[in-house]
């Protein structure tokens, strides 16, 4: 039997490490523009406060449908797990404004 040695975490890591999906999704030319695109709003939220679309886009540096698109994916299991969120919450504040928050484990 072959158990990973530490010198193998790094491969482990990358061989484990969830993906995005769906029918357009190419990984060799959208996987690290999203995987950047979620841990910048992931780190942004850290903090609790709640945030508008565009606050999260200009925050972390991407669009309003980007930042859309990454906190429907810090919803999903695989990376709800990954990144330690507990929960995504939204609340409508009035009209088409609404207002996102992430509730991280620990």
């Amino acid at each position: 039997m072959n158990q990973p040695t530490l010198f193998d975490q790094a491969t482990l890591n990358a061989s484990t490490a969830p993906t995005f999906d769906g029918q357009t999704f190419d990984y060799s030319q959208d996987h690290s523009r999203l995987k950047t695109a979620l841990d910048r709003v992931a780190m942004l939220m850290r903090d609790g406060k709640p945030r508008t679309l565009r606050e999260i886009a200009d925050g972390a540096k991407t669009s309003e449908a980007g930042a859309s698109s990454r906190l429907r994916d810090l919803r999903k299991p695989k990376w709800a797990m990954r990144y330690n969120v507990a929960a995504v919450d939204s609340e409508k504040v009035s009209g088409g404004l609404w207002l996102y928050s992430v509730t991280y484990l620990g």
